[in-house]
């Protein structure tokens, strides 16, 4: 294969007299396991949701001077695919062993936007979570050679080390402005860092919002009252004290993380470079550690938040065309004035932005693929995948499971309540049960529910096995709870969103539909012929 250099040289020359004129700077904020959270979302939510609670200014400020995306997912509900696809601009199981999580590894051959910019003549850097695991040297931008952290990394950990704070006597003022200092001074270290008023890529990708939290960090340092999410929840999580306890700690690091992205936004204006920078704020997939969500391929772990303020953005518009999240390296470097190279299935979104139309812009864009091969190497006897991917539409969810054998969010590991793990070992450890879940207080609930009238169908939509199809019906069924694969009135839908998806994963080279799929199920996880 070509090596990067090689590939690069293929096309910065095609960036011509655009390196000379004004390009803009272009930040991209994005929260590990964040989701779809933000008050900015509660305008278009249609029902009842969590974003009624959430207090958001920071970023509802960015949507309302922007655009925000109704229809924005990921390509993979983990997070080291899901940045191979972003940082490529590819599908996820087209990024060779940047398609896993345990035992990842980067091919330096696949071209991405941040090093193709940098080539452009853009500083880029970044602090904290890019590329995972490990970020390596040879990591696209997911390295220290780029890393700008030396104000400190606390903000990670951001509910842990702030109640660590108060305990020894501060202010949760005090505690909080802390750690926004070092996010500030990170980023003021990048930008001292700039040479020649070159234009600038900076990546923020703080980790708080993956587990673990502080318990009761939501109530005691935010000042969410855990009651004032009943009847918001989804239907697949219990409307019960202890899930509410555990999402309003989850909602106290996203409330953080907006703190977070606020000091981003200070410091730009502070210089007059805000005007002039393009604005990107998302997530890397659904919540953690519930049911429906991170890992899964149902809506709950795969519809995130993107919100896009710029020079050329029309301000308040919502959009309704579905765009995924590798789309955004060809837009990046269309604005940039770098030509994408054509092995990026992504398609640049620079044309959604620039328009002055809301709702549906782009009659193609009605549909997204997403998928999902391991999350951790461990979860299921013999190192397997859960090999599944899906396509969503306005209309209809429909998922392919290809190896219905197996369970999909790991194995039980146990069979009945002699055998059960504590509730605090499922709480504290992911492995304790079903490790492609991470360990949370639901998670542990959910599992000890397993037998309970009431909620053990809670448990099996969670954990259980699948049949090889499942679609679900978005009008009738917003949660995805009523899998209608079997239902003889939903055939003809079946057949045609069947047909679609494998058609389309065809024509992007997913191993999975090639001619020897059990290949891609173990390293090195290359694309057919390569």
């Amino acid at each position: 294969m070509k090596t990067l250099l090689a590939v690069l040289g293929c096309f910065i020359a095609a960036i011509g007299s655009a390196a000379d004129a004004e390009r803009p700077n272009i930040v991209f904020c994005f929260a590990d396991d964040w989701g779809r959270y933000a008050g900015a979302y509660a305008k278009i939510d249609s029902r009842p949701s969590l974003n009624q609670i959430i207090k958001t200014p920071n970023i509802d400020r960015m949507a309302s001077e922007g655009a925000i995306f109704r229809n924005a997912f990921v390509t993979a509900p983990s997070c080291t695919p899901c940045r191979s696809s972003l940082l490529s601009g590819q599908y996820f199981f087209r990024t060779h062993m940047g398609a896993i999580l345990n035992g990842a590894k980067w091919d330096s051959s696949i071209p991405t936007y941040p090093l193709m910019l940098l080539a452009a003549g853009y500083h880029i850097g970044k602090s904290h979570k890019v590329w995972s695991p490990g970020q390596p040297a040879d990591a696209p931008y997911g390295g220290q050679k780029y890393a700008y952290e030396k104000s400190g990394r606390k903000f990670n950990n951001f509910s842990e080390n702030a109640t660590e704070m108060v305990k020894a006597g501060a202010t949760f003022a005090d505690a909080k402005a802390k750690l926004l200092a070092e996010v500030s001074g990170n980023f003021q270290s990048f930008l001292a860092d700039r040479k020649d008023g070159k234009p600038f890529c900076y990546w923020f990708g703080p980790t708080l919002t993956h587990r673990a939290y502080e318990k009761h960090s939501g109530v005691n340092l935010w000042g969410i009252n855990p009651d004032d999410l009943k009847g918001k929840l989804p239907s697949f999580l219990p409307d019960v004290p202890e899930v509410r306890d555990d999402v309003a700690d989850y909602m106290g690091e996203s409330q953080a993380w907006d703190a977070g992205v606020g000091v981003i936004i200070a410091e730009l204006e502070k210089r007059g470079e805000l005007d002039k920078t393009i604005f990107v704020i998302s997530g890397d997939h659904g919540m953690p550690g519930v049911p429906g969500g991170k890992c899964n391929l149902y809506d709950h772990g795969t519809n995130v938040a993107l919100i896009v303020r710029g020079p050329g953005i029309k301000a308040g518009r919502v959009i309704d065309d579905f765009v995924n999240l590798m789309d955004l390296a060809p837009t990046f470097l269309e604005l940039g004035g770098v030509q994408p190279p054509a092995v990026m299935t992504g398609r640049s979104i620079v044309p959604l932005l620039k328009s002055a139309q809301a709702g549906q812009i782009d009659a193609s864009r009605t549909w997204v693929v997403t998928g999902r091969e391991r999350h951790v190497g461990s979860a299921r006897e013999g190192n397997l995948p859960y090999p599944h991917r899906a396509l969503r539409t306005k209309e209809f969810l429909y998922i392919r499971n290809f190896a219905e054998e197996r369970w999909p969010m790991g194995s039980p590991k146990f069979t009945s309540r002699a055998d059960l793990p504590k509730f605090e070992d499922i709480e504290k450890s992911t492995y304790a049960v079903f490790a492609d879940m991470d360990a949370s207080p639901t998670k542990a609930w959910v599992v000890h529910h397993f037998d309970d009238p009431q909620y053990k169908w809670v448990y099996v939509h969670a954990f259980g096995k699948r049949p090889s199809e499942e679609l679900y019906d978005l009008a009738k069924d917003p949660d995805q709870i009523k899998n209608i694969a079997a239902d003889p009135a939903y055939a003809a839908t079946l057949k045609q969103m069947s047909a679609q998806l494998l058609t389309t994963l065809k024509q992007v080279e997913d191993p999975r539909v090639g001619p020897s799929p059990v290949k891609f199920e173990f390293p090195p996880f290359t694309l057919p012929g390569k």
